[in-house]
């Protein structure tokens, strides 16, 4: 068998199995050391499509993103998009996170015929992806077909975007032109994290992060950062140390709390 010669072109769409470990593809460390141990090149692909593959109750695809997603914007600026997301974001446990809510452009596509939300759904997908704005995006497709995955994959890979599809756990079984698969499965204290596919060989076993109470403890305390912000500002007149007579319904209390659940579900 020839060797393998260096002068053959380097070319983006071409991909080698020994290239898996040190691939010149840049990435985002996840936040998750256990994870990055098994992602090729230690992170999130930037100019890939990811997809995470979960029940739809979980809700476990925040705690896996969060950490990247807020690292990302941190350092490089720039916006993220959320597409079609089945619940809406809880901002006070983004902020407690490091990612400003104000980074996040929320994409609801309209109801109409069926079928017509989930095109237009991937439809802002793609549109979002050439913005040279935004740095992430984050779309719930759980009626994605197989070519709408694939025009996805092909404008990460044009753009250098980092792209999370999330999608319902029964699609494993079928094919996907997604380089990085993922099944998320939430676990006492721990996210489960099965590598269905990557670039390079299988991964046995599932990674265990413990996501949950950290998380939910970040919830927690923004919560009640915001409700003393809204207490001393429906008292005004009160001093320091004064008190607040207990059942003032706060916003907050109302506002998001099927979001909050959504989020915290990996820790119960």
């Amino acid at each position: 068998m020839p060797a393998f010669s260096p002068s053959i072109p380097e070319l983006p769409g071409l991909w080698r199995g020994q290239d898996w470990l040190g691939a010149p593809q840049p990435v985002v460390p996840s936040g998750h050391a256990a994870l990055d141990a098994v992602l090729p090149a230690g992170g999130w692909p930037l100019g890939a499509l990811c997809e995470l593959l979960l029940a739809p109750a979980a809700r476990s695809e925040w705690a896996l993103v969060l950490p990247a997603l807020a690292a990302r914007l941190g350092q490089a600026g720039g916006y993220a998009v959320l597409v079609a997301p089945p619940l809406e974001p809880f901002a006070p446990a983004l902020q407690a996170a490091g990612l400003p809510p104000e980074r996040l452009c929320w994409v609801r596509p309209a109801a109409g015929r069926p079928g017509d939300a989930a095109l237009a759904a991937a439809w802002a997908c793609e549109q979002a992806l050439r913005c040279r704005d935004v740095r992430a995006v984050l779309a719930w497709l759980p009626q994605a077909t197989a070519p709408v995955l694939r025009r996805l994959q092909l404008a990460a890979v044009q753009h250098r975007q980092l792209l999370w599809v999330v999608r319902p756990v029964q699609a494993r079984l079928a094919a996907s032109p997604a380089p990085l698969r993922l099944w998320l499965q939430a676990a006492q204290q721990a996210l489960q994290v099965q590598v269905l596919k990557r670039r390079g060989p299988p991964v046995e076993r599932p990674v265990a992060l413990p996501a949950g109470p950290a998380l939910l403890r970040q919830v927690l305390a923004a919560q009640a950062q915001r409700r003393r912000q809204m207490q001393r500002q429906l008292l005004p007149q009160a001093g320091p140390g004064a008190d607040v007579a207990p059942g003032v319904p706060m916003s907050e209390d109302f506002h998001g709390n099927a979001a909050l659940a959504g989020m915290a579900a990996a820790a119960l």
